[in-house]
């Protein structure tokens, strides 16, 4: 590798390239040999990458390429472009890309590249004045689409990984071109990533699914049916039509394969919806936590439960954007402050409530729903009167902006994932406390007999009040999730606090596993549900099987065990 760099440097780009073969064979027999240290293979492999790459750009494209690209008709343009794509020509892209964008005039022979405010002689490279009566190049639907892809074939030779994983991508379900294969076999053979490997090899497919040789087309038609990807699923189907494939063994493995896909997209199809239902299921979860420990404690019915989750939510709002403000280089960890910021907050308001208005009310059932309605209507208004009734938006980090891709039906946005481990912790984080503190101890003790911890020391009114605001605090951390996959508005907790009531129901009152349970359950039954029936129609299923479940088993799933359950 270092003579072929080393040739390069004297000019002469045909040796450099025999140098290059050279060290291609050397590694091949190297991947022969049991080697105890991967990285060596590594680092011979990266040197032919770059070995490669800078014999490519050494390639400039020469005048009678540039004209044979921008004139004339579609075939010979295109039939340039394959042989610009078999050589790997990288320094193409650049005047590729400016065809792509409309940027390229010609006069005769000659060839400009016009920008917004410089005018480029693509034949010499240097600046230059635009003259009269310039024709512009003329890019119909095929040639952009063939121009695309032969920027993402180029791009392949990237160092970046990210750009080579963004041009495989992009070259699936593209037009097969037999031109484009034999780059992209030769970056098969040095990739080493192993995800753009693989759609590398489904690209190769779809193209040698064209082939003359029946073996190759069997090949490709097992590789691209051994994926999940609707894009080969369009490959195979448009073999099958009149002037498609004509042999009947491999139409008969064309069919096997269009099955494989469909079974393939039909669990993954599955798997993404378990997934998003157990991110809605961690949703409800972080929402009945805090009634699972109020209302089982208390037995309070709080109708104000979805507004705690309202409050948090703008918390995480006003701690945005105060970090926009005055502390714009670390906005990416403003999530690190608004979680304790909107637990303190809605905690706060939580003790407030239950000093000033539900320590009056207890035994009362009914005074106590009306009067935590009428706070929630409250403080519906407070919010509207402080931040405006419109919706405010809350931006996600950058750590928890784009997603997961495993297939190409099955997407996992990270702000879902991140709810999904956000919920564990907070359960995690609830039951040590309930287990393993003093104060969880007190909570226990009255929630099992209210009469007999008093009698024993306890001040259970003041447990009432910790215990409101710790479930007031949780719903908070509720809301502080919701701002990270929607919009924060006044009404945010209205769509939560009926499903927040029938996980504790369904759970068991004050019964944490009860909660996790039913929370993560009616998660995955109502995505699955709604795949069949519909939002509307899955709503009312639950409801229905939830009342059923309630007739047969009053205590939930879990029953309470305790001296009292008044």
């Amino acid at each position: 590798m270092h003579t072929a760099t080393k040739t390069l440097r004297s000019g002469s780009l045909k040796e450099a390239l025999k140098e290059i073969v050279k060290a291609n064979r050397i590694i091949n027999k190297l991947n022969c040999m049991i080697i105890s240290d991967i990285r060596i293979k590594k680092y011979l492999v990266s040197l032919l990458l770059f070995g490669i790459t800078f014999a490519q750009q050494a390639m400039a494209l020469t005048p009678a390429q540039q004209i044979s690209l921008a004139t004339g008709d579609n075939d010979p343009r295109i039939a340039a472009l394959s042989h610009v794509s078999e050589l790997g020509d990288v320094s193409a892209v650049n005047f590729l890309q400016a065809l792509l964008d409309d940027k390229v005039k010609t006069k005769g022979n000659a060839i400009y590249i016009v920008d917004d405010t410089t005018v480029t002689d693509a034949l010499t490279g240097k600046a230059t004045t635009l003259p009269d009566a310039v024709d512009d190049v003329v890019n119909n639907n095929q040639m952009r689409d063939e121009l695309s892809a032969t920027i993402a074939s180029l791009n392949l030779l990237s160092k970046d990984s990210k750009v080579r994983l963004d041009a495989a991508k992009s070259l699936l379900g593209t037009d097969p071109s037999a031109g484009r294969l034999t780059l992209i076999k030769k970056v098969e053979k040095i990739e080493t990533e192993s995800t753009i490997k693989d759609i590398l090899e489904q690209v190769s497919a779809s193209i040698e699914i064209t082939d003359n040789d029946k073996a190759v087309r069997m090949a490709a038609v097992k590789e691209l049916g051994d994926s999940a990807n609707p894009n080969n699923k369009e490959i195979l189907s448009s073999r099958l039509e009149a002037d498609g494939e004509a042999d009947p063994e491999v139409k008969a493995a064309i069919r096997l394969a269009l099955r494989s896909i469909e079974s393939n997209m039909a669990i993954y199809d599955k798997i993404g919806q378990v997934f998003t239902g157990l991110s809605l299921g961690s949703i409800l979860l972080l929402a009945a936590l805090g009634l699972a420990v109020t209302y089982g404690l208390m037995g309070v019915i709080n109708m104000a439960h979805g507004e705690m989750m309202m409050i948090g939510a703008y918390a995480t709002y006003l701690v945005q954007d105060i970090f926009q403000h005055y502390m714009p280089n670390y906005f990416q960890w403003y999530l690190l402050l608004a979680v304790p910021f909107a637990f303190l907050v809605t905690a706060l308001v939580g003790v407030i409530l239950e000093k000033l208005v539900l320590r009056h009310l207890y035994g009362r059932p009914l005074e106590t729903l009306l009067a935590t309605w009428g706070v929630s209507l409250m403080l519906m208004q407070g919010v509207r009167s402080l931040f405006g009734a419109q919706n405010v938006s809350v931006e996600n980090p950058a750590w928890m902006s784009g997603s997961l891709q495993l297939t190409a039906n099955l997407i996992l946005p990270y702000n879902r994932i991140f709810i999904i481990v956000f919920a564990m912790l907070v359960l995690m984080m609830l039951w040590l406390m309930i287990t393993k503190t003093r104060l969880g101890l007190f909570i226990r003790a009255v929630t099992q007999n209210r009469g007999m911890a008093s009698c024993t020391g306890v001040n259970t009114s003041k447990v009432d009040a910790l215990a409101f605001g710790l479930g007031s605090g949780i719903a908070g951390l509720a809301g502080v999730a919701l701002s990270q996959i929607g919009n924060v508005g006044p009404a945010l907790g209205q769509s939560y606090i009926v499903d927040s009531f029938m996980v504790v129901v369904l759970g068991g009152v004050g019964q944490l596993a009860g909660a996790v349970y039913a929370a993560l359950g009616l998660g995955i039954v109502s995505k699955f549900l709604e795949g069949i029936a519909g939002a509307v129609l899955a709503k009312i299923f639950v409801l229905v099987i939830i009342i059923i479940f309630i007739q047969k088993r009053p205590q939930g799933l879990f029953a309470f065990k305790g001296r009292s359950l008044d």
